[in-house]
């Protein structure tokens, strides 16, 4: 599912569980497994962590009435739960035999009642030759306001790999279709051209710090597609800004920029 899913998932898990990472063993995508959110629009991470948080919560609920503690102020930290003075490990109240917990996350009507989208702001510096309407992305910048970041590493990777995909759908990504047979001509890498190391420059990624308390007990949104929105048109108006042609239909390729160059916008 959505990019670095395991990741948060685990650290979610070891949090809650005083656990290391390295202890928490993710399992996803079987059908033997409760139901869950999926992944797409936005909504994998935090609505998979937040399931991964109300279970973590019933858990620890279990653990402590096994150990004897008191639910409501044991403390879990350094594999080991303790309470008024007593410390149990966690390996110890498992020996009797496993402990599961298991919940599920509502949201209710709480998007009806509250505006939850992420916002974000894209920045492009291009150059265009003058004599061959070459494009050569030069610098990027992704400003994103996503609620509580759950992993700044895999999201900032998440982030940057979105704005390749952008530059790619803004300056090459085409598909040729012959009608008369029906089919896509150009259906592998080697006709179908997207973004090398050599395409993408110097990439920057600034999330903002914010929470949002009222999205999960996570506080955090979403990331995926906040990479990708807005990039094609940050790319389409650098191109504008250093050539004074405007193009409305991607990829915006050779062809379409020399034309512009003569007079006349596209």
């Amino acid at each position: 599912i959505g990019t670095g899913s395991y990741t948060i998932i685990a650290q979610t898990a070891a949090e809650m569980l005083g656990l290391p990472i390295e202890k928490v063993a993710v399992r996803l995508g079987d059908s033997a497994y409760p139901v869950s959110a999926g992944s797409g629009g936005q909504w994998g991470g935090n609505s998979s962590t937040a399931g991964v948080y109300a279970a973590c919560v019933k858990l620890r609920e279990a653990i402590a009435k096994r150990a004897g503690l008191n639910p409501a102020d044991a403390v879990f930290a350094n594999g080991q739960v303790s309470s008024a003075g007593r410390a149990v490990p966690l390996a110890s109240i498992v020996s009797d035999g496993e402990l599961v917990g298991e919940d599920k996350m509502e949201y209710g009507d709480l998007d009806k009642k509250y505006q939850q989208s992420t916002f974000g702001g894209h920045f492009v510096e291009v150059g265009v030759d003058a004599a061959t309407g070459e494009i050569r992305v030069r610098r990027m910048l992704a400003v994103c306001a996503a609620g509580r970041i759950l992993n700044p590493k895999s999201a900032r990777s998440q982030v940057i790999g979105a704005m390749t995909m952008g530059v790619g759908a803004a300056l090459m990504e085409e598909l040729a279709i012959d009608k008369r047979r029906g089919f896509f001509v150009n259906h592998d890498l080697a006709g179908y051209e997207v973004p090398v190391h050599a395409d993408i420059p110097h990439q920057e990624v600034i999330f903002l710090d914010e929470v949002d308390p009222m999205s999960s007990p996570m506080k955090a949104k979403g990331v995926g597609e906040l990479g990708i929105c807005g990039v094609g048109a940050a790319v389409a108006n650098a191109i504008y800004n250093a050539s004074g042609v405007r193009v409305r239909q991607y990829p915006i390729t050779l062809d379409k920029v020399l034309a512009g160059m003569g007079g006349s916008a596209l």
